[in-house]
């Protein structure tokens, strides 16, 4: 017993122990937690809920008891297909050599390339890496972007690493994956996550194209969130927090919905609770703002902050880039740093998870006081806690859909790899044109300076809106006609999307 107590020590889930480190402190091991045979580490976790791949197919189990997919086909679309674990060495800047872990999975291959983000992170581990590509899969049919699901990621804390080690191991990893055949922009597409930004992917970019170049024309794409300059697109930075807005306000049009959680149409006056004010958050609650809404509590791992007034998420974010903590800022009536999370049960109409998994779970799920649960994060509410939510007639609005604009606005800048040019650049000129002829053709002058075609941002721009409203539509429409909660629509439009390509492609033998 003793030694399994300290194999499961070495398993705690960050984002749990964080929210919850002021009331729990110790794993919790019995009989009840059994080792996963297949090392993944045990099956539950400190607080004797499933662990992050055991959610995802408690929630796949669910929605696929309510199709009509034949179950050797729901058993194909459940597993991960591929998993590479593989291990690099790093040479640090003092001399010494550090082994890093490092890991690939390609969920699903009914189409291709594979598609999924890189994470530099020391918790990053087999389960979760399977677990986020299988998402991705769901995700990325939800959202009809013909892409396969995968992720990825290096066990390595990016803030102890200098510049040089972090394109020491980027590029090691880069030529890890190219010599297994697990990137290219036909087989797989790597794209930015947690702990990975523009400078990281261009790496990755430059590493590829220095190798394959030569026999690959479209090796720019194979990943996505580079420099704008390397490929990159506009957009991309704020298109996860954009695709979690544009979903919000598209739901909030429909009465089924906004009736359903008590209340009237439309973002504007309505208030919200940010867990999580880093990327995805921040652009979230900025777009939030600017329709309107009150951002009436903003949360970070280390401060919270509340002000039933609201605040203004560019002045919070400006403030907190500079001191690093929310501690102290002037506009706040309420400021927490001793247990932030506790802020998640503040008062308001939207709850918005927008930073690690299982945030909302058994033990806080009570005592939430939103109308609704808006995921901006990748699996922040667990199984058990989705269950209290719903039974409290809390609508779960869920990450397979809300957040989905970040691969979307990567598949976006796929296509300008590949197709070489910038969307709207053929274009531009002519409908200008177009539009001063028929500015002159009703009497006005057609040399009206305002007068502009699409930019590649005002194109980035609609295409996401309609990926995300139309996706919206499509699955609230299915959860209300069917009596689905939100999570189980999305998972079976999803399955049977993938089961449909299957049954059309067939298998190859």
């Amino acid at each position: 017993m003793q030694k399994l107590n300290k194999f499961t020590s070495l398993y705690k889930t960050q984002a749990l122990f964080q929210a919850n480190r002021a009331m729990f402190s110790a794993a919790v091991v019995n009989k009840a937690n059994p080792l996963d045979p297949s090392s993944y580490g045990p099956k539950l976790d400190d607080f004797q809920e499933p662990r992050f791949l055991e959610q995802v197919k408690l929630f796949f189990d669910g929605a696929a008891s309510k199709t009509d997919v034949p179950k050797e086909y729901l058993d194909l679309i459940k597993a991960c297909n591929t998993v590479i674990r593989f291990n690099i060495p790093l040479r640090r800047d003092n001399g010494k050599v550090d082994t890093i872990t490092c890991y690939r999975a390609q969920h699903s291959h009914h189409r291709l390339p594979v598609k999924g983000g890189t994470r530099y992170s020391p918790d990053i581990d087999l389960q979760e890496t399977e677990a986020l590509a299988s998402l991705m899969t769901f995700k990325l049919a939800i959202a009809d972007v013909p892409f396969g699901g995968a992720k990825g990621g290096i066990k390595i804390d990016p803030r102890k690493l200098s510049k040089g080690e972090l394109e020491r191991v980027t590029r090691r990893y880069t030529m890890e994956l190219i010599k297994k055949g697990f990137i290219g922009p036909a087989i797989d597409c790597l794209g930015p996550d947690m702990g990975t930004n523009e400078q990281i992917m261009t790496w990755i970019k430059d590493t590829y194209v220095s190798v394959k170049g030569e026999q690959d024309i479209n090796a720019e794409g194979c990943c996505t969130g580079k420099f704008i300059s390397q490929g990159g697109i506009a957009g991309r930075t704020e298109s996860t927090g954009l695709g979690v807005y544009y979903g919000l306000r598209e739901l909030m049009k429909f009465e089924s919905f906004y009736n359903k959680i008590g209340l009237t149409k439309g973002l504007a006056g309505k208030t919200f609770v940010m867990q999580g004010f880093g990327n995805v958050g921040y652009w979230a609650a900025k777009f939030f703002h600017g329709d309107g809404a009150k951002i009436t509590t903003i949360i970070e791992y280390n401060s919270a902050i509340h002000n039933s007034d609201g605040f203004d998420p560019d002045h919070v974010k400006k403030y907190f880039q500079e001191k690093g903590t929310l501690e102290g800022y002037p506009l706040a009536k309420e400021t927490e740093t001793k247990n932030p999370f506790a802020f998640m049960e503040k008062e308001c109409d939207f709850l918005v998870p927008a930073a690690v998994e299982k945030s909302i779970h058994k033990g806080n799920a009570p005592n939430l006081k939103c109308k609704a649960v808006v995921e901006g994060a990748n699996g922040p509410t667990t199984y058990a806690g989705e269950q209290e939510l719903t039974k409290r007639g809390i609508v779960v609005c869920p990450d397979l859909l809300m957040n989905g604009g970040g691969v979307t606005c990567s598949y976006f800048e796929w296509l300008k790899n590949i197709d070489h040019v910038s969307p709207g650049k053929l274009v531009k000129k002519y409908e200008e044109k177009q539009q001063k002829k028929l500015l002159e053709m009703m009497g006005f002058k057609g040399d009206n300076d305002s007068i502009k075609g699409a930019e590649e941002i005002d194109i980035v721009y609609s295409g996401l809106e309609e990926i995300m409203t139309t996706a919206c539509k499509e699955n609230w429409d299915f959860a209300t006609k069917k009596g689905f909660t939100f999570r189980e629509a999305c998972l079976i439009n999803a399955i049977n999307k993938v089961y449909n390509c299957y049954k059309e492609c067939g298998i190859t033998i």
